[in-house]
C-alpha cells in the first residue's frame, strides 16, 4: 500500500484532491492511503506516509520539511500549480508514485 500525504495550511483545500487521487488510484486498482493535513501537524503524521506533498500555499515550508523528512527518507515535493488549481488528482497521484518509486 502506498501512503501519501497532503499538506496545505488548514488541511481543508487538498480534501477536494485527495478525493480526486483516490478516484484515479482506484481506476487503476492501486492500493492506497492518502490523506490532507494542516501544515501545523505534519510531526505527528510525517513516520506513517511514504511521501509528502505541499500545497502550493505552503510551497515555503518545504526546506524545514525536507529537514524533518530526510532522516526518515521520505520524499517531499510541491505540488504543481496547475495540478493543484485544476484538481488534476490524477496527475498528483502519478508525481507522488514517482517519488515513492
Amino acid at each position: 500500500m502506498k501512503k501519501i500525504l497532503l499538506c496545505c495550511a488548514a488541511g481543508m483545500s487538498t480534501s477536494m484532491l485527495v478525493k480526486k487521487m483516490q478516484q484515479a488510484a482506484d481506476e487503476q486498482a492501486l492500493e492506497t492511503m492518502i490523506n490532507a493535513i494542516s501544515i501545523s501537524d505534519i510531526e505527528d503524521h510525517l513516520p506513517q506516509y511514504d511521501v509528502v506533498l505541499l500545497g502550493p500555499q505552503v510551497k515555503y515550508e518545504l526546506a524545514r520539511i525536507t529537514e524533518l523528512a530526510t532522516p526518515l527518507n521520505k520524499p517531499v515535493a510541491v505540488i504543481n500549480m496547475m495540478d493543484y488549481g485544476t484538481m488534476r488528482g490524477d496527475k498528483v497521484l502519478e508525481t507522488a508514485l514517482a517519488l515513492i518509486g
